[in-house]
């Protein structure tokens, strides 16, 4: 299938995945500029008539660039600010807009009736089905490993069972952090990596320097999922739980019809401002690095990679 005209351009197929906090108008902006689609959630502009202005710079900034930029909603019945945000979001004509917590229709044609594409994301086949049944334009599989909120199905299984059904847009999500994966999300029939984790350990990323350097320093046995912080698993920063206080091996259950992009169990400790989410690739991370510069790493590990498989499949 042949990408929409938004994507056909990219240096690398790779969305930025967006971060709760992390995600800002420098983020976004670097990673349009160095030609990967850059996203951020709603909810990251406080208050909510930060909205518009975030908009109108990125749109500013990013003009005349190849790559297109996402923002992601919240469609859970906790997000108050829905109806207004997708107000702004049809101002600016915004080009992607992910979807997470809840697929609806009415969601999906409010984006189609200003050109917009849609990109759901799902942690199983069964919501995937509902997802395009409601009229998602794509789907974000995310598997384990994942930073932030997590599957637990292997990529190889989730993907397999998508596209054994739906010929559209397909992202995917779970621990890829190098060239190499990329290429590998492609192989396994994904249009695009989604990647989250690395983007945080950037310059530009809005988080603090003790959270960047816990990513250089750490590995996937340092990720923890839980689902405490917010009423739904997630995968966190072992670091950044012990320091508040908490044993990272001795959680106790969250409570999912209490979901809150706040505090959890511990009203002391909030993700994901005290509690730090990051995903199992964490090892490919070894330094605190402007976007521009992971990027171009990205790139020349891809290609490295394509070179590497191609040698491979001609031995064969």
């Amino acid at each position: 299938m042949a990408l929409p005209s938004p994507f056909q351009s990219l240096r690398l197929p790779v969305i930025g995945a967006p971060m709760f906090i992390v995600s800002n108008p420098d983020l976004v902006i670097a990673q349009v500029k160095a030609g990967i689609v850059g996203s951020f959630p709603a909810l990251n502009a406080r208050p909510a008539s930060q909205l518009d202005e975030w908009l109108h710079l990125i749109a500013e900034e990013t003009e005349g660039c190849e790559a297109p930029f996402a923002v992601n909603v919240i469609v859970h019945k906790t997000n108050g600010r829905l109806e207004k945000d997708l107000k702004v979001l049809e101002k600016h004509k915004v080009p992607l807009v992910i979807t997470s917590l809840g697929a609806n229709t009415e969601v999906n044609d409010a984006v189609h009736g200003w050109g917009g594409i849609v990109m759901h994301d799902v942690i199983d086949n069964r919501y995937a089905r509902k997802a395009v049944d409601k009229g998602a334009d794509g789907l974000i599989a995310v598997g384990a490993g994942a930073g932030g909120h997590a599957g637990v199905q292997s990529p190889f299984a989730l993907v397999q069972e998508i596209r054994s059904w739906f010929g559209g847009l397909l992202a995917l999500s779970g621990a890829i952090a190098c060239g190499r994966s990329i290429l590998a999300a492609q192989a396994m029939g994904a249009d695009f990596a989604y990647i989250g984790t690395p983007w945080i350990a950037t310059r530009e990323a809005n988080a603090v320097p003790a959270y960047k350097q816990g990513l250089v320093e750490g590995s996937a046995a340092d990720i923890v999922n839980s689902n405490l912080f917010t009423g739904v698993h997630g995968n966190y920063l072992r670091a950044s739980i012990a320091a508040a206080g908490m044993d990272p091996d001795n959680l106790p259950e969250g409570d999912k019809s209490q979901m809150n992009f706040g505090s959890g169990g511990n009203m002391d400790a909030k993700a994901w401002k005290d509690i730090w989410g990051a995903g199992q690739g964490i090892g490919a991370i070894d330094a605190v690095i402007p976007v521009a510069e992971r990027v171009e790493r990205l790139a020349a590990e891809y290609a490295a990679a394509q070179d590497e498989l191609m040698g491979r499949i001609g031995r064969g």
